[in-house]
C-alpha cells in the first residue's frame, strides 16, 4: 500500500463565517515531518464587509508558513513587521520564545470583493531551537525556484528537490512543494524526506496506482521513490521532512515542555507580551486557560 493513512479535514469556524478546513493535528496523528497544523481555506470570496480579520494572537515553539494560491493577506507581528502576503510567495515567521501577529484585509482591498485561497501551516521548532528570538521572513514568489519535471511543475517553496533549493530557512529538514500536474500526467516522487504526505488540490489522482481524493492530507507510507499519476490536470501540495517528536499543543501555543505552555498563558493573559504597533485589537486567552 502507498499510503499509510488518510486524513479528511474538519472544518473550524474562525470567525465571522471564516471557515477553513483543519488537517492536522488529527485524531489519527499530531504531524507529518515538522507539520503540526495544517489549515486549507477558500476558495472563498471575501465581500468588503465580511469580518475575517484574524486580530493580534500569539505563538510560541513554532513557525508559521503562509502560503497563497489567490488573494491578499496583511501580515503585521510585535516585531513591526507589515508585509502583504500574495500568492506564490513565502512568508516564514518564527515565533521563538514569543511573538504577536495579526491577518487582516489589505488597506487597498477595503472596499472590494476579493478571492482568498491558500494554506498556513505550522512548523514545530527543534527543543535547541524552541526559544530562540522571534524572527519574521518573506520570500517572494519569483525567489522561489521553478522548474518543469517530467511535464509537471515543480515549485520548491520550503527544502530541497528535484536540484533545485528554497531559499526559505528553516530549523529541520522540512520539505513544501507545489507540483502541477497536466491531464494524464506522472511524475516520479523521490524520497524527499522520512515523512511525506500528499494534499490533491484540484482532483483525484492516483499515488503507485492507489487513488486518493481532493481535499484529503495522504500519508505515504514508506520513504520511497512513488509515482503519480493525474488523469486530469491536478494541483499537489507536498508536506513533510524529519520528524520532532511529540509536541504540547494548546491553543496558539507549541512546546516540548507543557509548564512552558502554562507560562505563555500567563503572559499573554497579564499582558507582558509585546504588541503588534498601531493595533490595540487582541484575540483573548481561551476561558480553560485563563490562570487561576
Amino acid at each position: 500500500m502507498a499510503i499509510q493513512q488518510r486524513i479528511v479535514g474538519q472544518a473550524r469556524d474562525l470567525g465571522g463565517g471564516f471557515v477553513v478546513q483543519r488537517l492536522l493535528p488529527s485524531a489519527l496523528r499530531q504531524a507529518v515531518g515538522p507539520f503540526l497544523f495544517m489549515d486549507h481555506f477558500g476558495p472563498v470570496t471575501v465581500q468588503p464587509d465580511a469580518g475575517h480579520d484574524v486580530r493580534p494572537h500569539p505563538h510560541i515553539g513554532l513557525a508559521t508558513v503562509t502560503y497563497l494560491l489567490d488573494g491578499a493577506i496583511m501580515h503585521r507581528d510585535s516585531l513591526g513587521s507589515e508585509q502583504e502576503i500574495t500568492p506564490g510567495a513565502i512568508n516564514w515567521m518564527t515565533a521563538g520564545k514569543g511573538i504577536v501577529h495579526s491577518e487582516r484585509r489589505p488597506q487597498r482591498l477595503q472596499s472590494e470583493a476579493y478571492v482568498n485561497h491558500g494554506f498556513q501551516l505550522w512548523a514545530g521548532l527543534p527543543d535547541d531551537f524552541e526559544e530562540v528570538d522571534p524572527e519574521f521572513a518573506h520570500t517572494p514568489a519569483s525567489d522561489i525556484p521553478v522548474c518543469e519535471v517530467q511535464g509537471a511543475q515543480v515549485r520548491v517553496m520550503v527544502g530541497d528537490a528535484f536540484g533545485m533549493r528554497s531559499p526559505v530557512r528553516t530549523f529541520s529538514p522540512t520539505i513544501l512543494l507545489d507540483l502541477q500536474l497536466p491531464a494524464e500526467g506522472r511524475l516520479r516522487l523521490p524520497a524527499l524526506a522520512p515523512e511525506l504526505a500528499l494534499y490533491p488540490i484540484d482532483g483525484d489522482m492516483r499515488v503507485d496506482g492507489e487513488s486518493i481524493q481532493r481535499h484529503t492530507l495522504n500519508v505515504l507510507a514508506l520513504a520511497q521513490e512513488t509515482e503519480l499519476h493525474a488523469e486530469q490536470a491536478t494541483r499537489v501540495l507536498v508536506v513533510g521532512g524529519a520528524p520532532l517528536g511529540h509536541r504540547f499543543i494548546s491553543w496558539n501555543f507549541v512546546s516540548s515542555r507543557k509548564q512552558r505552555i502554562v507560562q505563555a498563558a500567563a503572559e499573554w493573559h497579564g499582558r507582558q507580551m509585546a504588541p503588534v504597533p498601531g493595533d490595540d485589537e487582541r484575540i483573548e486567552l481561551p476561558q480553560a486557560l485563563v490562570p487561576r
